[in-house]
C-alpha cells in the first residue's frame, strides 16, 4: 500500500547530535518552487487545474495522493491553486540544494511533456502545455519560491527584520529574475506582490519572511527561516549565489548573536522595507533606500557594506566558514566573495550587459534591447519572450541562450539526471530517500514526511529523523529497513 502524507510538526525536544551542531557554520538549506501552468493550442480553452490533476495522475497510482515524498528525499505535490510544487530535500551546501532543484525542473518538465502527449492523443493534437518556474502571470496572479535556511536560535526575529531583510532586498540586484510590465522592465518578479515584512500569515498576506515556527530540526538550538520574497531564477548561478551570500550573511549574524560582537550589519535597518523593496524593483542599483535613522542610501551601496560585513568576518573565520562549504560541487567560500564582489563592480560601473550570462533580469533585458535596435518594440512580443525564457516544458529561449554559451550553466546533465533518484548527501534525505526506495513496490503500508518514517501493515514501526544533519540513522533505521526488505521476502516467497 502506498503512503498517504501528511505535513510533519515538531515533535520532541531534538537529541544531542542535532544540537552538536548549533554553534557551528554548518547549514541546512531548501527552495520550495511553485509552478505556473497554462495550456494553449487547443480549439476551446482547457481549464488548467484540471490540466494540473492530469499531470499528477501518475503520481496518484502511485502514492494515493498527490502529495508524496520521492526517492532523492524531496517532496513532490500539487499545491493550492493547481500549482505544481517541489520541495527539494535538505542539503548541506548552496550547490548541492541547486543541483536538487535542478532535479525538481527536470522531474516537473518530464510530467508536463508526459501530460502534453496524453493531452494531444484525447483531446487535441495541437495542445501545449507551459510550465513556467517563475513568479507571476498575465492575469496577476504570483506564485512563489521559498528558501528555507536551518538557523540557529541565537539569531532574534528583531535581527532578522533589521538585518536580514536590508540585505534580502538589495540582493536582488544580482539575483532578481527580472518581468516585463506595462511597457518597462523591473528588476523583481515577487515585490509587486509582497505586501508584509515578516509575518506568520500564508495565504491573506505575503510577508518577505514567513515566522511559522516549523524547524524540522531541534527545536531547542534551531529555527527554521522560510524566505518567501526571493525570485524563481532560472541561472543557475543566480540560485545557488542567492543561497550562498544568504549563508553567509546569517553566518556572520550568527556568530554575532553567539560572542556578543558588532558585525557591522547594525544600522542598517530600512524605514519602510515594502517601500525599500519596490524601489529596488524599479531602480536597480541605483534605488535610493530610506533607512530607520533617516539617512539614504543606495541599494548598491547598501550591498556593498553587506558584503564588506561578511568579507571581514570571514577573514577571521576563514576556515571554519569554508568548511561550510565542503562538497559543494560549484562553489567555494572564495568564489562566493569573489563572484558577489565582481557583480557588485559591474553594477557600480554601469556595465550591466557583463552580467547578461549570469543574472536573470539582465539576461533578459540583454536580450530584449537587442531587439529593440532592430525594430520597433512590440510590448506583446517582449512579454511573450518573456514568459518563454521561463518555460521549463516547451520554452526555447533560455536553452537556446545556454547552447550559445550566452547564460552560465553549472549543472551537468548527467549530474542533474543522477540528482533525479539520488538525494543530497550528507543529510537525513539520503535516509528518506532509502525508505521510499524499499518501500515502493513492497507489501507494507507506509509513510513518511520531513521528520518520520513510518510503516503500519504488516507490522508497525515508526522512527524520527529529527537531525537533519544524520545520514545514517543508527540502528532505529537499520531496523525499519529490514521490516520492508522482510516484507517484500515474505511475499516473494509465498
Amino acid at each position: 500500500m502506498m503512503p498517504q502524507l501528511h505535513d510533519s510538526r515538531n515533535r520532541g525536544r531534538g537529541d544531542a547530535a542535532s544540537s552538536a551542531h548549533k554553534d557551528g557554520f554548518e547549514r541546512i538549506f531548501g527552495i520550495e518552487t511553485e509552478y505556473g501552468l497554462s495550456v494553449t493550442g487547443t480549439a476551446r480553452a482547457t481549464d488548467a487545474g484540471q490540466v494540473a490533476m492530469m499531470m499528477f495522475q501518475p503520481i496518484v497510482q502511485r502514492a494515493r495522493s498527490t502529495n508524496t515524498y520521492l526517492e532523492n528525499g524531496s517532496r513532490l505535490y500539487l499545491d493550492i491553486g493547481s500549482h505544481p510544487e517541489y520541495a527539494t530535500a535538505e542539503a548541506r551546501t548552496p550547490g548541492a540544494a541547486l543541483l536538487a532543484d535542478a532535479a525538481g525542473e527536470h522531474t516537473m518538465r518530464d510530467l508536463a511533456l508526459d501530460t502534453q502527449r496524453r493531452l494531444r492523443d484525447t483531446v487535441d493534437l495541437h495542445a501545449t502545455i507551459h510550465l513556467f518556474k517563475n513568479n507571476a502571470d498575465s492575469a496577476g496572479h504570483s506564485f512563489g519560491c521559498h528558501e528555507n535556511y536551518l538557523v540557529r536560535r541565537g539569531v532574534q526575529l528583531k535581527a532578522i527584520e533589521t538585518q536580514l531583510l536590508p540585505f534580502l532586498i538589495t540582493r536582488q540586484i544580482l539575483t532578481g529574475a527580472g518581468r516585463y510590465t506595462d511597457g518597462h522592465w523591473t528588476v523583481t518578479q515577487r515585490a509587486a506582490f509582497v505586501d508584509e515584512t515578516v509575518s506568520s500569515a500564508t495565504t491573506r498576506s505575503r510577508p518577505m519572511i514567513n515566522t511559522r515556527d516549523e524547524p524540522h530540526a531541534d527545536p531547542e538550538s534551531f529555527r527554521r527561516l522560510h524566505v518567501i520574497i526571493g525570485d524563481s531564477n532560472r541561472s543557475q548561478w543566480a540560485t545557488v549565489m542567492k543561497l550562498a551570500m544568504t549563508h553567509l550573511v546569517l553566518c556572520t549574524m550568527e556568530w554575532g548573536a553567539r560572542s556578543g560582537s558588532p558585525t557591522g550589519l547594525e544600522h542598517l535597518a530600512l524605514a519602510d522595507p515594502v517601500d525599500a523593496n519596490l524601489a529596488v524593483d524599479a531602480d536597480g542599483a541605483d534605488a535610493w533606500l530610506v533607512l530607520a535613522d533617516g539617512t539614504m542610501m543606495t541599494a548598491l551601496a547598501m550591498q556593498r557594506r553587506m558584503l564588506d560585513a561578511v568579507a571581514t568576518f570571514a577573514d577571521g573565520f576563514h576556515d571554519e566558514i569554508a568548511a561550510s562549504f565542503d562538497g559543494d560541487p560549484f562553489m567555494t567560500l572564495d568564489d562566493v566573495l569573489d563572484e558577489w564582489r565582481t557583480g557588485l563592480d559591474a553594477l557600480a560601473a554601469h556595465e550591466w550587459t557583463a552580467l547578461a550570462d549570469r543574472v536573470d533580469w539582465a539576461c533578459k533585458r540583454h536580450v530584449m534591447a537587442g531587439i529593440e535596435a532592430r525594430g520597433a518594440v512590440d510590448p506583446m512580443r517582449m512579454r511573450q519572450l518573456d514568459l518563454d525564457y521561463h518555460d521549463i516544458a516547451n520554452g526555447v529561449l533560455y536553452g537556446s541562450l545556454v547552447r550559445h554559451h550566452r547564460m552560465r550553466a553549472l549543472c551537468t546533465n548527467e549530474q542533474i539526471e543522477d540528482a533525479v533518484t539520488t538525494p543530497p548527501p550528507d543529510t537525513r534525505a539520503v535516509l528518506r530517500g532509502a525508505f521510499v526506495r524499499h518501500a515502493l513496490g513492497a507489501p507494507v503500508t507506509w509513510a513518511c514526511d520531513w521528520t518520520q518514517l513510518k510503516i503500519t501493515t504488516p507490522v508497525k514501526d515508526e522512527i524520527m529523523l529529527l537531525d537533519p544533519f544524520d545520514a545514517d540513522g543508527g540502528a532505529p533505521f537499520a531496523r525499519i529497513i529490514r521490516e520492508v526488505d522482510a516484507s517484500r521476502a515474505a511475499d516473494s516467497a509465498v
